[in-house]
């Protein structure tokens, strides 16, 4: 049942295809060897005709993953969200009130707006249609200064065009001053002409834009619905009053007919930050959202705040820039994070809460529990990429800070009793991380006497190079015990796990820091947790949690995720976390021998040998002998690992909240929606 779910955790929260197999034929043991290589033959040639010069959308085509991040289905679903960012460009601008999305039979996807549509003119310095121009040449487009856009999410230009460039086709529809007007292109190019086809009411304006992805480039071109509407769910949040309506024409498996979802929120991010509190079943612990909004006058800069804590231990707090998710933070996260810690303290003192020389709250004390969105709209936002992950505008961090601390003080004023509520429970906090704090340093003491700030447990390697090593965190002594005798020692760390694992989602610090399950492994990895997290000091370049494929299994890979993801979700954002595959069957043939992981793979593998076959199922880690695991499961260059990756934080917490969190209601309902997808093989039965 949890592994079924561990992959749909990964499906459906943490990406909606976030399960990838990686291909390690340029993995560790490569790496190593290809470094060695390099250094007894030297350096290869260089010269001019290694300089190669990509013009126009052919730059694109050839290196996409610079412009949509990866060919997988989460850079599949980057397409669409360009098209319905640039409409919202348009509800930004105050001339669009409804998008509608469609997925089409054949795989197509169209975006419509009313919107102003695009002007049908000839650009004068190119020399081509308008129209044609937004869809062929990068760094083109209404955002780059005038009045065409003073808020736009949309930072490069570039969008529009990346897409048609890497569409097996896109055919557009513009409706504007009256007139309609088409285009079509194929992987880029201009297949039918630009071209006015007909009359239209000047009431009746917008943008149309389908267009099927390009299988040459895709890993997979069917796009995911839940994804989609996700997405956009988050975007009638940030945009009070958009509506937003996502159809899907094709049919299922199932014989599903047509469906359709309208989404529009009045409330704003007042009503998203009930939504999330409600998907994560927490209890809030006072009543009422608490909304601030602000704007900087002459400056086009305006920023929006809305937060309730509840009853859980986790942050969380969401940004958003001109309707970017800020995935990564920046300025106006930096600069709300100062302005909460600062207000609470000075009103804990203000209050007596906290007297003389007593310490002053931290910034995680005073966040624990807190359920935050973070909204700015700017001109000119400097993001780090075209991905938009981080914003940089330093005046930004001084407006939010400014006005969320006399916005904030002045709610604590005029609300003591919520204020105090708030007040208790980070105080709570900070007792907790005091308690954390004694029982890290009490760790770290009694690993000292001992001659090694290392968990005594762990069979460390020998490279030092951080890219060049990984660490299998294996369940139990027996299939740590084989792991050790299998590993090439060079640069494969093994680290067995003691005892349950601690489930951290009902869990404080000190709890954490005192788990003997949990403590060796934030030893191993070197990079600390929560505030003292430091991916500089992480000692491992793959973090790979090796279970036995059963319920068991599967319930101590969930655990390890959800401890990741709540107190170390830079190594999954970073790539650094992976799941072993081990296979389900040992298939033989006289002396031949063969793996499979899956019951179809297991059935063609028998077909394939012909014959009478030994088929045996592999029950755990630990009764595979040495030669077995190294070659199944180790050994970079015939094993499957798993990477995690996190595509939607905000599914992601639900999900961790609903199978996870104290609430059994929730999870009863999860499971019992989720049941078919359960393996008699991993039961047992």
């Amino acid at each position: 049942m949890f592994d079924t779910k561990t992959n749909n955790i990964i499906k459906s929260s943490i990406n909606s295809n976030t399960v990838e197999n990686v291909d390690e034929n340029t993995d560790t043991k490569a790496l190593l060897a290809a470094k060695e290589k390099e250094n007894e033959n030297g350096v290869g040639v260089y010269d001019e005709s290694q300089i190669q010069v990509l013009e126009g959308l052919e730059a694109v085509r050839k290196r996409p993953g610079m412009y949509v991040g990866t060919t997988s289905i989460r850079g599949l679903h980057h397409l669409v969200y360009e098209i319905i960012d640039n409409s919202i460009d348009e509800a930004l601008a105050g001339v669009c009130d409804h998008i509608i999305v469609t997925l089409h039979k054949e795989g197509s996807i169209s975006v419509k707006d009313n919107g102003r549509g695009v002007p049908p003119a000839i650009h004068h310095k190119v020399g081509k249609p308008t129209l044609e121009v937004v869809f062929t040449m990068l760094h083109a487009g209404g955002k780059f200064g005038g009045e065409g856009y003073k808020i736009a999410g949309g930072l490069h230009g570039v969008g529009a065009s990346v897409v048609n460039a890497l569409s097996l086709w896109m055919e557009v529809d513009n409706r504007q001053g009256g007139g309609i007007y088409t285009i079509r292109f194929e992987r880029g190019v201009v297949t039918r002409p630009f071209a006015r086809v007909g009359d239209t009411s000047p009431d009746d304006h917008g943008l149309y834009v389908r267009f099927m992805p390009d299988p040459e480039i895709f890993e997979e071109t069917r796009f995911d619905r839940d994804m989609l509407l996700s997405r956009i769910r988050e975007q009638t949040f940030l945009n009070a009053g958009l509506r937003i309506t996502l159809r899907d024409e094709r049919t299922t498996e199932d014989g599903d007919t047509p469906w359709e979802k309208s989404l529009c929120y009045e409330g704003g991010i007042k009503s998203f930050v009930e939504y999330l509190n409600k998907i994560k079943h927490a209890k809030p612990i006072h009543p009422g959202i608490i909304y601030m909004c602000d704007q900087k006058e002459g400056a086009d800069m305006s920023a929006e705040v809305a937060m309730q804590y509840n009853d859980s231990y986790n942050e969380m707090i969401i940004t958003f820039a001109n309707n970017m998710n800020t995935i990564e933070g920046g300025t106006h996260e930096t600069g709300f994070k100062s302005a909460l810690t600062k207000v609470f303290n000075d009103y804990a003192r203000k209050i007596g809460a906290l007297k003389g020389d007593d310490k002053n709250l931290m910034g995680e004390d005073v966040r624990e529990g807190l359920c935050a969105l973070v909204s700015v709209k700017l001109k000119d936002a400097q993001f780090e990429s075209q991905t938009k992950a981080k914003l940089g505008n330093s005046e930004m961090r001084s407006f939010v800070e400014s006005f969320v601390t006399r916005k904030l003080s002045e709610f604590l004023e005029e609300n003591p009793a919520t204020g105090k509520i708030i007040l208790e429970k980070a105080l709570a906090a900070a007792r907790a991380r005091e308690a954390a704090r004694h029982a890290r340093e009490l760790t770290r003491r009694k690993s000292a006497l001992e001659g090694s700030t290392l968990p005594g447990k762990l069979a460390d390697c020998r490279e030092r190079r951080r890219d060049f090593t990984e660490i299998f965190l294996v369940e139990g002594d027996s299939a740590g015990g084989s792991a050790k005798s299998a590993r090439d020692s060079l640069f494969q760390a093994i680290l067995p796990l003691r005892g349950k694992v601690l489930n951290v989602e009902r869990s404080r610090l000190d709890k954490i820091y005192s788990n003997p399950s949990i403590t060796p492994i934030i030893q191993a990895l070197g990079c600390g947790i929560g505030e003292e997290f430091d991916i500089d000091r992480l000692r491992y370049g793959k973090v790979i949690i090796m279970a036995d494929a059963d319920v068991d299994g599967s319930h101590i890979r969930v655990l390890l995720l959800t401890f990741f993801f709540r107190h170390m979700r830079r190594l999954i954002e970073e790539g650094h976390v992976y799941f072993a595959k081990p296979p389900l069957y040992k298939i033989k043939r006289g002396k031949q021998v063969r793996y499979a992981f899956t019951d179809e793979e297991r059935d063609k593998t028998i077909a394939e040998l012909g014959g009478t076959t030994e088929v045996d199922r592999n029950k755990g880690l630990g009764e595979m002998n040495t030669e077995e695991l190294w070659e199944t499961t180790m050994n970079p260059e015939t094993r499957t690992i798993v990477r995690v990756e996190i595509e939607d934080a905000i599914a992601c917490d639900e999900i961790f909240s609903v199978l996870m969190g104290d609430k059994v209601a929730p999870r009863r309902e999860f499971i019992e929606a989720n049941a078919k997808y359960v393996d008699a093989d991993m039961l047992d039965i």
